[in-house]
């Protein structure tokens, strides 16, 4: 089991990630973390422009799916439903058995599966543990000193990620 903290990408958003990064490197799955990756905590409802990239992925044959700690029932299930994609969740990041379920349900490789998600020490390390490419984004919004302290202490690990996406503005 690998325990390695460095994510192999590394993006400003969520939406900066393109059907043509994914699908040039051979991903055609790719799993998500919902809270302050795809929606702000303080979000009830999908951003435009998470809808406009979801619609995007998925016309460009990426299939997503939400991987959530989250047990709360309405918040993911919401937004699943707005975004039409599946979703799991209590799926007990760092821990791999939430995506390697998820890949075994869906029917999705190893090798065309990735994992985009905010924090260093839940999603990244639940990715690489599972063997599959991780992505890292910015949090959506900081929304208490807590959060930015955490990305204080997780700064070193995205800083030693070696691939750095630009925003394509």
């Amino acid at each position: 089991m690998i325990y390695n903290a460095v994510p192999r990408y590394s993006f400003r958003d969520i939406t900066d990630i393109t059907p043509d990064f994914l699908t040039t490197r051979g991903i055609r799955f790719l799993m998500l973390d919902l809270d302050n990756t795809v929606a702000a905590y303080s979000e009830h409802s999908p951003a435009k422009e998470v809808a406009l990239w979801t619609a995007e992925m998925k016309n460009n044959g990426i299939e997503l799916y939400f991987i959530s700690n989250s047990i709360r029932k309405k918040r993911v299930d919401s937004f699943a439903e707005a975004l039409g994609i599946g979703f799991i969740k209590g799926a007990s990041k760092p821990s791999p058995n939430g995506l390697l379920q998820t890949m075994d349900t869906t029917g999705f490789l190893h090798g065309e599966s990735a994992f985009a998600g905010d924090q260093v020490f839940t999603d990244t390390l639940a990715a690489n543990r599972a063997g599959i490419v991780s992505i890292i984004v910015r949090p959506r919004r900081f929304t208490n000193p807590f959060l930015a302290l955490r990305y204080g202490i997780e700064a070193p690990f995205r800083a030693l990620c070696k691939s750095k996406m630009m925003s394509p503005d």
